[in-house]
């Protein structure tokens, strides 16, 4: 299906129930901005669904910022592109009229990665987090302050592409910054798992 057009992203927008939070829905390298729409949908049935694609391609497969090599981030580009994300945020609330105070990200890979580092660089942008497969992004050069703030993070045991221990420094700085983060561990490898899934809608859910 055909997105729409705004400050130079393709995206969809899926109006819920009134005054109910909005997912921001931020795929993995490759998917565009109907991928994640289903599992929107799972998580919260009465959401309002946000979901761009990603400016920057590689190899012709979208993503949300650039990187060297697999594993190996541009951050200098991520930054950049985390200062626009919150920027499109901000026009779509003005356009689609939600409530800019309930914006939850629910990111897998590529969207874990800028949604853990909208967190850092713009900690007043998101109200909580859905990280799957999230790499550590970097670390920041001020601490943002995340009181308030509740993050799930999904990691797989057998992930070829992240280190476990990049994981657990993710969710440790996090906690360090304040937010309220429960990170959930599998036995899978880098897809996500039907039971994952759940157990995200239930995090979810428990935060109406």
């Amino acid at each position: 299906m055909t997105g729409e057009e705004l400050l130079g992203f393709t995206y969809r927008f899926e109006p819920g129930a009134p005054g109910g939070r909005t997912l921001l829905l931020l795929h993995g390298t490759g998917a565009d901005e109907n991928d994640l729409l289903p599992l929107g949908r799972m998580l919260d049935d009465k959401a309002h669904l946000l979901s761009p694609r990603g400016k920057v391609l590689e190899g012709g497969m979208p993503r949300f910022f650039r990187r060297f090599a697999e594993g190996v981030l541009d951050i200098d580009d991520l930054k950049k592109r985390t200062h626009e994300l919150v920027d499109f945020i901000d026009a779509a609330a003005e356009r689609h009229g939600f409530g800019r105070s309930r914006v939850v990200a629910v990111g897998y890979s590529n969207g874990a990665n800028i949604a853990a580092s909208t967190l850092l660089l713009r900690p007043d942008a998101l109200d909580a987090a859905v990280l799957l497969r999230p790499m550590f992004p970097f670390e920041p050069e001020e601490r943002p302050r995340l009181d308030g703030v509740d993050v799930f993070i999904a990691s797989g045991r057998r992930d070829p592409l992240i280190e476990p221990g990049d994981a657990d420094a993710l969710a440790r700085l996090l906690g360090d910054c304040g937010a309220n983060v429960e990170h959930s561990w599998s036995d899978r490898g880098h897809p996500l798992g039907s039971d994952e899934v759940a157990r995200a809608a239930e995090w979810v859910a428990a935060r109406r």
